[in-house]
């Protein structure tokens, strides 16, 4: 039995019962259901919500409009559903504070299992014995405290989604080390289909943007041509 609360937000009754179907077939039973985005506010601002299937296209204003509101209360993991794919579109949804995405029509099982991969990542750090535990990464500029799950920049504590924070983290634990974006996915997010390139470079310019002095010359987390990326250990103190 998963203890998780999940909140599926879609205009579209039939999508959000065949989700919750397939979900509580997978041992989710603690799952909420909204058709607008007002009424995912409401529901927001009265319960713990671990993680949110958001549709793009609702009645009264977008899941893109959305999002940054639900930022502003709630740290949610957000997984996007969306008919429209362009990059420009992709971009977006991650630059405002989603999580990940799935494009329509889609299977559900596929979202399920996406879920799955998210609770199981967390599950794992959530669960490590302490004494295996390194607590802080100390890089000089910045500083990653996994035991708080906080991104210390400069002294100052930085605002950091869930699965940026992660792919940081993951860098943290492996200094020096070069990962390709295909890597990367199957570590961090728990699998390498359905998504494409823009998941990771999205994320990474969104490290860059907390971590480096200028973000479009990084120091730190620096682009290895035809490889991938590395988190530069030469940087830490």
């Amino acid at each position: 039995m998963e203890t998780r609360n999940i909140l599926l937000v879609d205009d579209e009754k039939a999508i959000v019962k065949m989700i919750e179907t397939v979900l509580r077939k997978e041992g989710f039973e603690h799952i909420y259901t909204a058709h607008t985005a007002n009424e995912a506010l409401a529901i927001l601002e009265k319960r713990q919500i671990d993680l949110i299937v958001l549709d793009v296209m609702l009645p009264d204003y977008s899941g893109f409009e959305l999002c940054p509101k639900i930022r502003e209360i709630s740290e949610a993991y957000i997984l996007f559903v969306t008919a429209k794919v362009s990059d420009l579109d992709v971009l977006t949804g991650f630059a405002i504070g989603g999580d990940d995405y799935v494009t329509k029509p889609f299977n559900p099982l596929e979202i399920a299992a996406r879920i799955k991969a998210h609770f199981r990542r967390i599950s794992s750090v959530e669960t490590l014995p302490t004494v295996n535990k390194k607590k802080t990464f100390n890089f000089g500029r910045f500083l990653v405290d996994e035991d708080r799950g906080e991104l210390l920049v400069d002294g100052q504590a930085v605002s950091c989604p869930t699965q940026v924070y992660l792919l940081l983290l993951y860098f943290c634990k492996h200094p020096n080390k070069v990962f390709s974006k295909s890597e990367l996915l199957e570590a961090v997010w728990g699998y390498n289909h359905y998504v494409d390139d823009n998941t990771v470079s999205v994320h990474i310019r969104r490290i860059r943007e907390r971590i480096e002095e200028d973000p479009s010359r990084p120091q730190f987390l620096v682009t290895v041509r035809g490889l991938g990326y590395k988190l530069v250990k030469g940087k830490m103190t």
